[in-house]
């Protein structure tokens, strides 16, 4: 019989990053958080929490992890169907689906999704950040039932649906333009023309170039992480950048942001990959995925997935 007394705990610490915020959240003491937790890592004879600032699974504790979140959506799915389990006076809980989704998705289209998903379902949404090309790292990890994914291949156990492309425009304020690419975009005046990078991972300029020029560039840098703040930056003059058309459009017509070379788009397929866990509530969010990103991305044919 597993020691779901135990598991809750563990879940609990990663959930909330301490042992501490775990006690207040299942209202027990930090004391009764550790002693579940140790006892659970003596009975495997392995560490499931790497403690620090903040707690983090191993591998193994994320393998546990992920099963008590499917238990969990699976008792609030059987609760709903028979509602004399609920324990009388106990208040409703509300599950709680974890997923990962990159930035710009959730600055554009996600948001809508999720409201049409929520106005139905009655479930709280734990959304994590990441690049289009990582977030599948998560859903593979086990630390998210499904992920938005530049990604086609289907994880193991989930099933991978095309949602449409995320079209990037490379864009600037007409004043950076005069200032940089009066004589034209070109591999020498892209040299010396500051851009903006979301982060590390974010690779959309330097592939912008590549195709552009055939060729790597080094290029000075600014680091924005927000995309919004990548199209106020823009606007602002400080850097020229690949935005979503969807955030640009308006300003291209009032002529306060320029492309850099016109009709030179970037396209990001993305998809929406999701364990195959037969809860009707995970159905219910791929509905409301699939349906707002075929409302707002292109929807050229995808390769198929599956």
């Amino acid at each position: 019989m597993l020691d779901y007394a135990g598991l809750s705990a563990i879940a609990a610490v990663i959930r909330e990053g301490s042992f501490e915020r775990a006690a207040r959240a299942l209202n027990v003491t930090p004391s009764a958080i550790s002693q579940r937790v140790k006892g659970l890592e003596e009975r495997l004879g392995s560490v499931l929490i790497v403690r620090g600032q903040p707690c983090t699974a191993t591998a193994t504790g994320r393998l546990l992890c992920r099963h008590v979140e499917q238990v969990g959506l699976l008792e609030v799915e059987l609760r709903d169907t028979l509602p004399r389990l609920a324990q009388t006076g106990a208040p409703d809980a509300r599950a709680t689906l974890r997923i990962a989704v990159n930035a710009d998705s959730l600055g554009t289209w996600f948001i809508g999704a999720m409201r049409e998903f929520l106005l139905t379902t009655p479930a709280l949404l734990d959304v994590a950040l990441d690049d289009e090309e990582h977030t599948v790292e998560w859903l593979r990890s086990g630390a998210v039932l499904a992920v938005v994914s530049a990604s086609a291949r289907a994880v193991q156990g989930c099933n991978s649906v095309p949602l449409g492309r995320l079209n990037y425009l490379a864009v600037a304020s007409p004043g950076y333009m005069q200032r940089h690419f009066a004589k034209g975009v070109d591999t020498a005046s892209l040299a010396t023309a500051p851009i903006l990078r979301f982060n590390r991972k974010d690779g959309l300029q330097a592939q912008w170039i590549r195709r552009l020029c055939r060729r790597e560039i080094e290029v000075p840098i600014h680091w924005v992480p927000s995309t919004q703040a990548f199209v106020d930056a823009a606007l602002a003059g400080i850097g020229w950048a690949m935005n979503p058309s969807l955030l640009v459009q308006e300003h291209l017509r009032a002529g306060r942001l320029v492309e850099l070379v016109p009709g030179r788009e970037l396209a990001v397929p993305l998809y929406w990959q999701v364990s195959r866990l037969a809860v009707p509530m995970l159905r219910q969010l791929t509905e409301a995925v699939v349906a707002g990103a075929h409302a707002a991305l292109d929807s050229k044919v995808l390769r198929k997935a599956r």
